[in-house]
């Protein structure tokens, strides 16, 4: 590949050679090199562009962050990642973009089940691998964040359940961020058959030192009756830069729901795109919290394809210091999808005169027989609420901490996939450390 306007990332590529996942098979070949193509033309999103008119990335690609070959998983602690595991699910753990077979359990799962790391996966890739790798983020976004994936991914997981299988345990992946300067690409396949269900749950940590770039794909395909409960916990430190998408094909009578957590890292992007045909249901809850100069976009996109479809959203932001959150939410119904009942909230709260919320909540609709609705509320802590509880004792501070609190933990204490919910409340309790709140008060 002769180098374009980014050159090092060509240069990257071409050292890497065979080292990358698939090398050995044409078609993973010519996807990575095609990515590569796409991204040495476009670069980086730009405010520019519409989607991105409120994120500007310009410090990523100032930065040149380097992919990383070979792995290792030396930094990581399997007791400091205790605290972030599930209990009772299969776990996938990767160090800087490979899979860790010493921090993984991957064992006893059911037979036609395939969880796999996607490195081993392509070493042999089944049919429905080339069929669907690819297809679902192609019909949605095309930016160069997807091209960047596309081309230098170093590993992920294949979750593939066959048809009127349910999971009994959760999948979890687990990438852990400690290389400073490196970029680091997951890339993930669910493929559920008709009747199937299952659970994924992602979280993404990075070392404090770790001011890397993390870039991760899911790509889901949910088949009629199927249903699939998306987790995401982003817990990086305030040095880290993330882009999350979660690409979703649903079809008929199909379920999708996904509960996502932004609680840390510096510059944080999050897509949810996902495509409804026929009675076909979705539901989007998302959390993002902002302290110091932290910036957040949280990007939704649900297209209602066939009639009788219903999605709801509900998205809650906390912004103090000089933070600044990003909602851009947007529901498009096609002419076919009559009877679609599609409803979005956002609600936000500003803990300080220089916290900043951009909110966008979009209606597409071309069908005259539905029913939509969109809300947004940006607001203060109430002062009457405030000043109550310093009637009965408790400080300014922790007041003020406790209300904070209670606004985002009315998002999580919804959480139904209770292992979750408990990490979840944990993360966001240490975010709160004088609120005076005891975890076994909830």
């Amino acid at each position: 590949m002769s180098p374009g306007p980014n050159p090092d990332y060509c240069e990257h590529f071409n050292a890497l050679g065979e080292q990358l996942p698939g090398a050995g098979s044409t078609w993973v070949n010519n996807a990575r090199r095609m990515a590569l193509a796409q991204f040495d033309q476009q670069g980086f999103p730009s405010p520019r562009d519409e989607d991105w008119r409120y994120t500007n990335v310009s410090a990523i690609e100032k930065k040149r962050f380097k992919p990383l070959i070979p792995p290792g998983d030396a930094a990581a602690d399997a007791g400091w990642l205790k605290r972030y595991r599930l209990n009772d699910a299969w776990s996938l753990v990767f160090v800087d973009g490979h899979f860790s077979a010493r921090l993984s359990d991957v064992d006893d799962v059911p037979e036609g089940v395939t969880v796999q790391a996607m490195s081993a996966a392509l070493a042999n890739p089944p049919a429905a691998v080339e069929a669907e790798f690819g297809r679902v983020v192609g019909q949605t976004s095309h930016h160069g964040f997807v091209s960047f994936n596309t081309a230098f991914f170093t590993d992920g997981v294949l979750l593939h359940v066959p048809a009127d299988t349910v999971l009994s345990r959760p999948v979890q992946i687990i990438h852990i961020a400690s290389e400073p300067e490196a970029a680091t690409n997951l890339r993930n396949l669910v493929i559920l058959e008709s009747g199937a269900q299952a659970a994924l749950v992602e979280t993404h940590l990075s070392m404090e030192s770790a001011g890397s770039l993390a870039v991760s794909i899911t790509e889901a395909v949910i088949r009629e009756r199927a249903q699939l409960d998306g987790y995401l916990l982003h817990g990086a430190s305030e040095r880290a830069f993330r882009f999350g998408g979660f690409y979703v094909d649903v079809g008929t009578a199909g379920h999708f729901n996904h509960t996502n957590l932004s609680l840390g890292g510096l510059l944080v992007r999050n897509e949810i795109h996902v495509d409804l045909a026929e009675s076909g249901q979705c539901a989007l809850d998302g959390l993002f919290v902002g302290q110091g100069r932290r910036h957040v976009d949280s990007h939704t996109r649900v297209r209602h394809r066939g009639a009788h479809g219903t999605s709801r959203e509900n998205y809650r932001g906390v912004l103090s210091d000089r933070s600044r959150g990003v909602f851009q939410g947007r529901i498009v119904v096609e002419p076919q999808a009559q009877k679609t009942d599609a409803q979005m909230n956002n609600r936000n709260l500003l803990l300080s005169d220089e916290a900043e919320i951009d909110t966008k909540p979009q209606l597409e609709i071309h069908a005259d027989d539905v029913k939509c609705a969109h809300g947004v509320a940006v607001g203060q802590l109430d002062p009457e609420s405030i000043f109550y509880l310093e009637s009965r004792g408790v400080d300014p501070v922790s007041a003020r901490n406790m209300l904070t609190f209670a606004f985002a933990n009315t998002l999580v204490d919804g959480i139904s996939l209770a292992g979750f919910r408990d990490i979840a409340q944990d993360a966001l309790l240490a975010l709160f450390p004088e609120a005076g709140i005891r975890k076994d008060w909830l």
